[in-house]
C-alpha cells in the first residue's frame, strides 16, 4: 500500500460537505465530473479541501466511484 494513503481520506469523501462555491455542502463523492474537471484545469485549492477534490476527481476519472457508495453504505453514514 502506498505509504502516502490514508483510509481515513475515503471516508471523508464520502461524509464531508464542500465547504464553499457552487457546490457548498454537497458531500466530496458526489460532486459532479464537471466541476472537479474546472478544479483539475484551473487547480485546485491547498490544503485538506484541495487534497480532498483531487482525491474524488481522480476516483472519477478512473471509473472507481462504486467503492465510494460501496463505504457510504456500509458504513451507514
Amino acid at each position: 500500500m502506498d505509504p502516502g494513503f490514508n483510509p481515513q481520506r475515503l471516508i471523508e469523501l464520502v461524509s464531508k460537505p464542500m465547504p464553499f462555491g457552487k457546490y457548498e455542502g454537497t458531500l466530496y463523492y458526489r460532486l459532479p465530473v464537471s466541476y472537479l474537471e474546472w478544479f483539475a484545469r484551473k487547480g485546485f485549492p491547498p490544503g485538506k479541501t484541495g487534497m480532498l477534490l483531487q482525491t474524488v476527481y481522480e476516483i472519477k476519472l478512473n471509473g472507481l466511484e462504486f467503492l465510494l457508495e460501496r463505504i457510504k453504505r456500509e458504513m451507514k453514514i
